[in-house]
């Protein structure tokens, strides 16, 4: 259904998602799973599309996308040490998580074939305020020639970019991703999360990619700049502050700051860095 920025939402797209999933958890206790899924993705509406094909070429082809998407992920914590009653995590907790996805189709007149792999770990401290210590790293392919009839950019369907880009002015799709994370925890109602950013287009041949998928019927949904033979995109520093002030009601807070590098500097010669910072009050029923 339309929506996000349109806002006479509701009415229907002719995109068209099918997903399944298999998963299990990898010991008694619940402390970790493993899943397998398969999802397809149409998208019928005709429109240029976003890619590093010449103008063109893209201006050629109106025909539909449809992609397979096969992959898994296995996560799991460790509780360290024990105390004398014999209960575990005296020494913390160890997480560790790993994903992967693989993709097959079409993208218009182009085969799609396209790949993502993600890998990360966390500590928490058994401390006062309970400090989690995360790093991770999450690599999405690019296209590497616009010319040989085969387009392997990573197709990110339909996602929610506030979840992993709390500051989104990228996507997954050309994406290579470092982060560290340090997430605070004062007392029951009070969780603050720290992140940096190092953030690279996985091929210089490819373009910089924006966007959270389809919403209506005049627009891609996805926008893509020049890379201009860079990779090398931004680094993002930012905190989060989320408040339950009751059990209903939780205020939030965020403050982003993007320090653009080579692919943004040479789009923007006169600026390169970029803010953003929001409070919001959520009300759950």
């Amino acid at each position: 259904t339309r929506g996000v920025f349109h806002v006479d939402g509701l009415g229907e797209l002719d995109v068209d998602t099918a997903y399944a999933g298999f998963s299990r958890r990898t010991k008694k206790d619940d402390s970790g799973e493993w899943r397998v899924f398969a999802m397809q993705y149409h998208d019928g509406r005709r429109k240029l599309k976003a890619d590093n094909r010449t103008a063109p070429d893209r201006a050629d082809d109106i025909n539909n996308i449809r992609i397979g998407t096969f992959g898994g992920h296995v996560v799991q914590t460790f509780a360290l040490g024990q105390d004398a009653k014999g209960k575990k995590g005296k020494d913390g907790t160890v997480d560790l998580l790993g994903w992967g996805a693989g993709q097959i189709g079409h993208w218009g007149d182009l085969d799609h074939t396209a790949w993502a792999l993600a890998l990360e770990g966390g500590y928490q401290v058994p401390v006062k305020w309970r400090p989690w210590l995360r790093v991770g790293w999450s690599r999405a392919s690019g296209d590497k020639n616009p010319n040989d009839g085969t387009h392997g950019t990573f197709f990110q369907m339909l996602p929610t970019p506030r979840i992993y880009a709390r500051f989104p002015f990228y996507n997954q799709m050309n994406n290579d991703d470092v982060f560290g994370e340090l997430v605070l925890r004062p007392n029951k109602t009070i969780t603050i999360r720290s992140d940096v950013h190092s953030l690279r287009l996985a091929e210089a041949t490819d373009l910089w990619y924006a966007g959270g998928g389809a919403f209506e019927k005049t627009s891609f949904g996805y926008a893509g700049r020049p890379s201009n033979g860079f990779t090398s995109l931004a680094t993002v520093f930012d905190v989060q502050a989320d408040w339950q002030v009751t059990p209903h009601w939780i205020i939030t807070t965020y403050v982003g700051e993007a320090r653009g590098k080579s692919v943004i500097k040479a789009i923007y010669p006169a600026g390169a860095n970029a803010a953003f910072a929001f409070t919001e009050v959520t009300y759950n029923y």
